[in-house]
């Protein structure tokens, strides 16, 4: 082999070189593809996080605003609910009687529902009855609404303005100290702790 046809090959070095430039260049290649991989995916989870955050506050807001003044019998059937029940004394947030239950497969029933909000650890779940008047063979039909919830504080605007921490408030509507089942506030004030957002405040009027 004459030194021209040796002079155009490569040697060992050049080719070891070649090979670690190369290997440089995918790690790199890599690293920014895993990176955008990684972001698309975070955005993405962002954008599912804060449409559920979106969807149950509009949930919420909407029952408030569809609140219709109808007392129900509770399970047992011994006594009557008032038609809004928020006592910060019992592991539920809220019930309440709201209007506007679509009935769109026509079944023989009306369109008022009986809406539960509870916090099962971290997840706000609302749950809602078939019928008006259950009793204890009714099971309530639960939905997730939104996880890693901290605490969830409801207030109530009365006819005087001023907020209430529980509804309907001692001594209003009715005789002898006894509030009226049928009552409503003027506006109900949500307020949402959630872990990774933070605090979140929405204001729902509620009609009539």
């Amino acid at each position: 082999m004459s030194a021209r046809a040796r002079r155009r090959g490569f040697t060992l070095i050049e080719v070891l070189v070649a090979v670690f430039l190369l290997a440089v260049l995918s790690a790199f290649a890599f690293q920014s593809l895993n990176y955008v991989r990684k972001s698309r995916e975070i955005t993405a989870a962002s954008f599912e996080r804060l449409r559920a955050v979106e969807l149950t506050m509009h949930t919420i807001v909407s029952d408030f605003q569809q609140l219709e003044p109808r007392p129900v019998r509770d399970v047992v059937g011994t006594s009557v609910l008032p038609a809004l029940l928020a006592d910060p004394r019992t592991t539920n947030l809220v019930s309440l009687t709201r209007g506007g239950w679509p009935n769109t497969a026509g079944l023989p029933r009306g369109t008022l529902q009986r809406v539960t909000y509870r916090l099962d650890g971290t997840t706000l779940v609302r749950e809602h009855l078939t019928v008006l008047d259950a009793t204890l063979a009714n099971a309530p039909v639960r939905r997730d609404l939104l996880r890693d919830v901290g605490t969830v504080t409801l207030r109530f605007m009365d006819s005087t303005r001023t907020w209430q921490d529980q509804w309907p408030p001692l001594g209003m509507g009715g005789a002898a100290g006894t509030p009226s089942l049928g009552l409503r506030p003027m506006a109900v004030e949500i307020v949402i702790e959630l872990k990774d957002i933070g605090r979140i405040v929405r204001l729902a009027e509620v009609p009539g």
